[in-house]
C-alpha cells in the first residue's frame, strides 16, 4: 500500500516538474516552428556579425604588427602598405 501512495507521490511530482519545464521560454521556442526559425535567425546573425568583426580586428592587428617589423624587407613593406591603405581608408 505504501508504494502505491509513493508512486502516486512520484508521479504528481513529475507532473508538477513537466508543468514548469514547458513554462520555460526554450521549451515554448522550441514547440513553434516561426518562433524556432526566427530564434535560430538571429543567433546566426549575431554569430556571422561576431566572426566578422572579430577577424576584421585580428587581422588589423595581424597587420599593424607585422608593418612594425623592418627587418623582413618583404613582409615588412607588404604590411605597411596594407596599414597606409587601411589609414586612408579611415580619412
Amino acid at each position: 500500500m505504501s508504494e502505491d501512495i509513493d508512486t502516486a507521490q512520484e508521479m504528481r511530482a513529475l507532473r508538477k516538474e513537466v508543468a514548469r519545464l514547458n513554462k520555460l521560454s526554450f521549451v515554448r521556442i522550441h514547440n513553434s516552428i516561426p518562433k524556432l526559425l526566427g530564434y535560430s535567425f538571429a543567433r546566426g546573425l549575431a554569430f556571422g556579425l561576431g566572426t566578422v568583426l572579430g577577424a576584421s580586428v585580428l587581422l588589423s592587428l595581424v597587420a599593424w604588427s607585422v608593418s612594425q617589423v623592418e627587418f623582413l624587407p618583404v613582409i615588412g613593406e607588404w604590411a605597411a602598405e596594407i596599414a597606409d591603405q587601411m589609414e586612408a581608408a579611415r580619412e
